[in-house]
Parts: C-alpha cells; sequence; structure tokens
C-alpha cells in the first residue's frame, strides 16, 4: 500500500489548509487513515484518525478546529484545517492501517505545514 499526501503549505495564523492522502496499491482494506505530526525537537503524534466505518477521534488541541473526513471509494483522506495557530506548524505524516494479508502500518512521506505571518 502506498500513501501520497498532498496539501501542505505556509498559511498565515489563522488560516486554512487541507490535506489529501490518497491510498493506492492491490488486493487491500483500508480499516483506518489518519495524520499524525512532529514539530522539530518532538516526539511524532496522532493529530486525527478516522475508520472505515466513519468514526473519529482528533489530539485536544485541534478539536473543534480540524476535521477528518474518508472517501471510502477512493481510499482517501482529509483533514480540513481551520484557525491554524504557530503551534500547528510540524511535518504532518499520512497513516492508514490497512489489511493485505493481515493488519499493518503504512506511513505516507511527510509534508510540511508551516503557520506564520
Amino acid at each position: 500500500v502506498q500513501l501520497q499526501a498532498s496539501g501542505g503549505g505556509l498559511v498565515q495564523p489563522g488560516g486554512s489548509l487541507r490535506l489529501s492522502c490518497a491510498a493506492s496499491g492491490s488486493l487491500f482494506s483500508i480499516n483506518a487513515m489518519g495524520w499524525y505530526r512532529q514539530a522539530p525537537g518532538k516526539q511524532r503524534d496522532l493529530v486525527a484518525l478516522i475508520t472505515a466505518g466513519g468514526n473519529t477521534r482528533y489530539e485536544d488541541s485541534v478539536k473543534g478546529r480540524f476535521t477528518i473526513s474518508m472517501d471510502n471509494a477512493k481510499n482517501t483522506a482529509y483533514l480540513q484545517m481551520n484557525s491554524l495557530k504557530p503551534e500547528d506548524t510540524a511535518v504532518y505524516y499520512c497513516y492508514a492501517e490497512a489489511t493485505v494479508v493481515w493488519e499493518e502500518d503504512f506511513w505516507g512521506r511527510g509534508t510540511l505545514v508551516t503557520v506564520s505571518s
């Protein structure tokens, strides 16, 4: 399973960005998709996760500002990020839990989100 993320960039505080992550490959089923982020000098932490059934989970600091969604037919997840703050600056990594033969974790390349004036 390959994950292709897009949508990062530079945005001013209070602005919005939308990240996309498309999963591709053959003979797999997606169980969940999401994003983690890693700021300089910090560990990689979960930002948001969505299951194939539509259940979602968010890191406390992004609740009410970020919304995760998934198009199951396209195996693509989206992270709508509103009211961005400088502390949201990080490399965002797309994640998927998928079943190929058994459940496995997959990671995409990071995409940099910079919130700065």
